[in-house]
């Protein structure tokens, strides 16, 4: 009994550090934000600044647009990882050339992955030379400055991020549950959609809900790469200006608060999902 309680006070000791890192970086701030959101500036209560997101017009549109590029780029990411991480499973010859080139984009940074963009997508960049100068199109594809550059931009550096981790779960499903489904007659087909697509539910799932989290919170592409005065004002903006630039933090943390939300209720419809799918995939296994 002794030896358990010193081992559950070191256990405790060498986990306050820890605990003590979330509650200034992240709770307190959280509650500090939420205290703001429902205060004017004098210290009393009030709903004014949710009033006023919901009620401006303005304000309000940004929700819409968020969600306008952050729900594609993150189902695309998506779509496009779960095949190329099911085929990637068993490993390839080049998979740590192909892995490297993957990563980059991760390590690059989105400044400079916007930088880049603005260079080879511009109106004098390279893409635009290259199309425009054989005569192909007559005028260069607007693929910056709008919310085409902006969805681009979170591709890049989304489905990398994306793929690495759906390959590193699809890995570990037990290759024998495919091979027992196709002994028993199912087709290929057959065996990713009853079998291997409910088994890699929990990882996509998961994946989903990070890029969707980047995705949504996309704050200096939308300013690079698009018109944050216009179609590209995105929540993120629209929180930074009241914040840093009207100098209302009580509104600009109503917004914070707003987009929270919002994130919360689309990660639980994932995870809902999630659960069902695993648990047919259950079933399956046990029949």
């Amino acid at each position: 009994m002794t030896n358990t309680g010193t081992g559950r006070r070191m256990a405790l000791l060498l986990l306050l550090p820890a605990l003590a890192f979330l509650v200034v970086l992240f709770i307190y701030p959280f509650i500090f934000g939420l205290y703001l959101s429902f205060t004017e500036k004098g210290g009393g209560f009030t709903l004014a600044n949710y009033v006023k997101f919901f009620t401006d017009e303005w304000e309000f549109r940004t929700i819409g647009i968020t969600l306008f590029i952050s729900l594609p780029v993150t189902l695309l990411c998506s779509v496009v990882a779960v095949p190329l991480a099911y085929f990637m499973r068993a490993g390839l010859k080049y998979e740590k050339l192909i892995t490297f080139f993957l990563i980059i984009p991760i390590t690059l940074g989105t400044v400079l992955v916007a930088e880049g963009m603005l260079t080879f997508y511009g109106p004098k960049g390279w893409f635009s030379q290259l199309v425009t100068a054989p005569g192909l199109l007559a005028a260069y594809p607007k693929l910056v400055h709008n919310s085409a550059g902006v969805i681009i931009s979170l591709f890049i550096q989304g489905f990398p991020f994306a793929f690495l981790m759906l390959l590193g779960y699809t890995s570990g499903i037990n290759p024998d549950l495919e091979k027992a489904a196709m002994m028993l007659g199912a087709t290929r087909f057959q065996t990713f959609r009853k079998i291997m697509f409910p088994l890699m539910a929990p990882g996509i799932a998961i994946a989903f809900c990070l890029n969707f989290v980047m995705s949504f919170s996309v704050f200096p592409s939308a300013v690079m790469l698009g018109q944050p005065s216009g179609p590209t004002r995105v929540i993120a903006y629209a929180a930074y200006q009241w914040a840093y630039e009207k100098y209302n933090t009580n509104m600009g943390s109503a917004i914070c608060v707003v987009m929270a939300v919002i994130e919360v209720a689309i990660i639980a419809l994932v995870l809902g999902w999630r659960q069902r799918m695993y648990k047919g995939a259950s079933i399956v296994g046990k029949g």
